[in-house]
């Protein structure tokens, strides 16, 4: 197997739209749908242990610099939804690839993309590749799975 042919990691979560959540149509208001892809970005990172207290203390931060939502169809009340977050790209930026579906008819609703890059905490400067913290963590995350 090449690096190149290892997979890379992917999680789902599951959650209900909550009543604070929606309008009075009682469809979801659009902007809690990057709340919803930060819970399943979270449990990607916590899958490769490089979620957000870990980048800290390997001295980064990770900025989100792009983000995209394309809407299908809406997000009810009470509707349960499955979110999966997958990594795609890695060597000079996170780059993370969502779904989310309806539970109960697998109904694609949204595909999303977040965008975030490696900064330094201490001198503020951008990295153009990605920190050894994040390949180290991805590597051995790979390795598990082969």
């Amino acid at each position: 197997m090449t690096p190149d042919d290892r997979p890379l990691p992917r999680a789902e979560i599951e959650l209900e739209v909550p009543f604070h959540d929606v309008d009075m149509m009682e469809v979801a208001w659009h902007g809690h749908y990057v709340r919803y892809l930060e819970i399943a970005r979270c449990r990607l990172l916590d899958a490769i242990d490089y979620n957000y207290p870990q980048m800290r203390a390997s001295g980064f931060a990770w900025p989100v610099i792009d983000l995209r939502l394309r809407y299908a169809a809406p997000a009810l009340f009470a509707q349960r939804l499955r979110i999966e977050a997958r990594l795609s790209e890695w060597e000079h930026r996170l780059k993370i690839d969502y779904t989310i579906r309806c539970a109960d008819t697998d109904k694609r609703l949204t595909r999303a993309w977040t965008v975030q890059v490696a900064v330094g905490i201490e001198d503020h400067e951008m990295r153009l590749a990605s920190p050894d913290a994040l390949i180290e963590r991805l590597l051995a995350w790979q390795e598990t799975q082969s």
